[in-house]
Parts: C-alpha cells; sequence; structure tokens
C-alpha cells in the first residue's frame, strides 16, 4: 500500500495553488481504477446487500478505508460506517456514499451480475438483490477518493469525514445515523457533498441542479370513518367511499390552484381501499399518498392542505368531529435535498476549469424522486452540494432515439452503469472539490 501510495504522490501535479491539472489526475484515477477499483466495483456490483444488513459491504468498507489511512468507526447507526482523515487546520468537510441494493432480480445480462439472495429484515422473505439504483458505484468512488486524498495530503488541510450510508432505499439510513450523534461524535462539517451516478446522463459528465436536485417525499395515510349500512339504505349510514373520492378530488386543488404556477409539487393517491361486497356501506376507506416538493415552503403547504382538506370534507359529509378523517405522515419522509447556491457555483466553476468546458451535462432533471440525505445537512444546515456523475454512453442515448432498446431506468432488473466513466468521474470531481474547499 506504501508503494501505491507513494507513486500517486508522484503523479499528481497541481496548478492555480490548490487544483489538480486535469490531466495528471484523470491519469493517476484511471490507474487506481486499473489497478484497484475496477475489481472492487465488480465485486460490490456481484454481492449487493439490502437495506438495514450491508455487513458484508460495510466490512469490506471498514478493510477499504482503514487500508488507505484512515481512522475508521464501525456500526454507526447500524451498519454505517464512519472514516476521518485529520491533516491539521482547516475546515472538516464531509462526503457521503450510501451502500445498500434492492430486492430486484438481476436481467442486466452483464457477466458480473448478481445472483445474490437475502432474507429481507422487514418481511423476513428470501429475495433476490441487486444494485439497481448505482450504489456500487458510489461506495467505490469513495474507496477512489480516500485513497487520492491521502496520496495528496501535502496539498491539502482540514479534516476529511468519509461518509458510508446503509438503508438509503428505505430512506432509513441518514437518519438513523444522526440519531447516533453523528457529529457529536466526529465533529459537524462545515461543508457537505454528496453524489448519485444517473442512467440518464452521459457517461462521465458531471450534472449540477440549482435549488433541489432531489424531492422532499412524504408518505401519508388518511383514515376516513363512515358509518355502515346496507347499501340500499345509504340514508342509514355515512359513507366512506364517497367521502374519499371527494377528499381525492378536492386534493387535486393543492398543486392547481394553491402552488405558484412555477413551483412544482405532486399529490398523488396511489392506493385506496375500503369495502368487502356488493351491498355493504363500510364503515372505513383508506387512502395512501405520496407528497413531493421541492422545497420547505412547499412542504408545508402541501401537508397543512392535505390535512385541511381532509377534515373539511369529513364535517362537510356531516361528521361529528370524534369521526373525522385521521391523517398521518410516515416515518419514511424526507425533506427535499437542497444545494447551496454559493457552494454549487463555486464547485461548478471548478469543475469546468479542470475537467473541461463540456464537463457538465445539459441535459435537464425532469425527475422527483427523494433522498434522505438531507437528514445530514437540514438540522443542523450545512452548506452543501449533491451532484449526478453520467454512467450511460452517449451511444446508448443515441440508439435509443434512432428506435433501438431504451435506457433502463434506475430500480429496473435491466439497469446497467458503464463503470469505468463512472467512478473515475466521480473519484476527479470529488478530489477536485475537496481540494478546492480545503487546498493549500
Amino acid at each position: 500500500m506504501r508503494h501505491i501510495l507513494s507513486l500517486a504522490v508522484a503523479t499528481a501535479v497541481f496548478f492555480s495553488g490548490n487544483a489538480f491539472a486535469e490531466s495528471e489526475l484523470s491519469t493517476a484515477v484511471s490507474k487506481d481504477y486499473k489497478a484497484h477499483l475496477e475489481s472492487l466495483f465488480k465485486h460490490f456490483h456481484a454481492n449487493p446487500e439490502l437495506s438495514l444488513v450491508e455487513n458484508q459491504t460495510a466490512e469490506r468498507m471498514a478493510k477499504e478505508l482503514t487500508d488507505a489511512g484512515f481512522e475508521v468507526t464501525t456500526g454507526v447507526g447500524g451498519t454505517g460506517v464512519v472514516a476521518m482523515l485529520k491533516n491539521g487546520d482547516g475546515p472538516l468537510v464531509s462526503m457521503r456514499a450510501d451502500m445498500d441494493g434492492l430486492p430486484v432480480e438481476e436481467k442486466s445480462g452483464l457477466e458480473y451480475a448478481s445472483k445474490a439472495k437475502q432474507v429481507d429484515p422487514i418481511t423476513g422473505n428470501e429475495v433476490p438483490v441487486m444494485h439497481a439504483c448505482g450504489h456500487d458505484v458510489h461506495i467505490t468512488s469513495l474507496v477512489g477518493t480516500a485513497r487520492r486524498m491521502q496520496a495528496t495530503k501535502d496539498k491539502w488541510s482540514g479534516t476529511l469525514m468519509l461518509i458510508v450510508q446503509p438503508a438509503e432505499e428505505r430512506v432509513l439510513g441518514a437518519k438513523a445515523m444522526m440519531e447516533d450523534n453523528l457529529y457529536k461524535r466526529f465533529g459537524k462539517p462545515d461543508f457537505g457533498l454528496a453524489f448519485h451516478v444517473s442512467s440518464g446522463i452521459e457517461a462521465g459528465k458531471i450534472g449540477v441542479t440549482d435549488g433541489s436536485p432531489y424531492a422532499g417525499a412524504d408518505t401519508v395515510d388518511i383514515l376516513i370513518h363512515g358509518v355502515g349500512a346496507h347499501g340500499a339504505s345509504p340514508h342509514a349510514g355515512k359513507d366512506p367511499i364517497v367521502l374519499g373520492a371527494q377528499i381525492v378530488m378536492a386534493l387535486q386543488t393543492l398543486v392547481s390552484r394553491e402552488l405558484p404556477p412555477r413551483d412544482p409539487g405532486v399529490v398523488t393517491v396511489g392506493s385506496f381501499h375500503a369495502g368487502t361486497k356488493h351491498n355493504i356501506i363500510s364503515d372505513q376507506a383508506v387512502l395512501q399518498l405520496t407528497v413531493r416538493n421541492t422545497s420547505l415552503e412547499t412542504r408545508k403547504t402541501l401537508l397543512d392542505g392535505i390535512e385541511r382538506i381532509a377534515k373539511n370534507m369529513g364535517r362537510v359529509a356531516g361528521l361529528p368531529d370524534d369521526k373525522l378523517p385521521e391523517v398521518s405522515i410516515s416515518n419514511e419522509s424526507v425533506p427535499p435535498t437542497i444545494n447551496d447556491a454559493k457552494l454549487a457555483q463555486r464547485l461548478r466553476a471548478v469543475w469546468v476549469e479542470n475537467m473541461g468546458k463540456d464537463i457538465l451535462t445539459k441535459k435537464p432533471n425532469k425527475g422527483m424522486g427523494a433522498e434522505d440525505y438531507p437528514f445530514f445537512t437540514t438540522d443542523p444546515y450545512i452548506p452543501s452540494v449533491y451532484f449526478a456523475v453520467g454512467g450511460t454512453p452517449e451511444a446508448d442515448f443515441e440508439a435509443a432515439e434512432a428506435g433501438g432498446p431504451p435506457v433502463p431506468s434506475h430500480h429496473s432488473p435491466l439497469f446497467k452503469i458503464t463503470p469505468e466513466p463512472a467512478v473515475t468521474s466521480g473519484v476527479e470531481a470529488t478530489v477536485l472539490a475537496l481540494m478546492e474547499l480545503m487546498g493549500k
């Protein structure tokens, strides 16, 4: 290991005070990919683990980061790993990578495709497991970042915190690590970083969204009480299905009439359950909603509006106060991920200067997917940037546009990433960002 690190130091060249020369950093990262990171990525891809039981992945990450010269603590918030490298005075900067897979049977056709199965700790069922969202790219790049930063300690000053997070797919891991006193134990970062590989972006390109790259997501249940009766005598009861239908329709006005037209929000009723037989008016109905937003203000507007509409539609139906609909928000809910505007502008300039003027993708961020990363940065507030790294070759997009097979989405059994440009760009972009924040 000492020989490898010495070689990396010898190949690293800087300019403009604290930035790597593009070709030298690229060369060093590419060499490390061929020598170590490629086989590590294939190992992680072939051996995924479900949320909350990432035991072997955490053990391997702890070993890799220890070998890279970091002080490593395991078992943080369950299977989480925290690696610290103190290198003199300066800011404390965190970089997070999530490590869990999904209960999906892989059908990508890759020669290193996962054949893993595991017992789901939530359901107790044995299920196939796949890295269908690219978390294998994240943790592999985190190891590459650790090795680069250790190799160039003479060029930066401060403390680097690497966070290996469990259970992102169940939006439980970040909260669990924070509840395990992450910042009290290891220090509150001055800046935070994270990235997600994207099948919707050209391989190796970087995406930086102004504002919110990932939406907030709330899982909401509405329990509607009624008064049961015979279907032929509706006047003798209070029909929760009719009331539920009225609530569903009234909820549509939250986005269309209560949000500014340029302020995105989603209120989707994904499930409506009630009744047991054709001629029975039930005494209960249940609505299940997902609510998406890109600001804390919008989130409050939507959640307050759901509560207001549900209860007051109950009053319209003539229900007494003790039978009004009950609204509950699941603990799986997450606030929106919001990039710090000044920090995003600063890092965007660094990446363009050092990785080339075409490094930033022109593909817009159209999704309302959610993340649990904001639990690390919202309370307490930490200036942070969550960026994207492309994982699909441009030729695949061109083929799809010409009528060929579509590019598989995340969470698909066909999902696959071209690892070398994704991993190496992830390492380069992270190292450049860290050097901008901590470079001498």
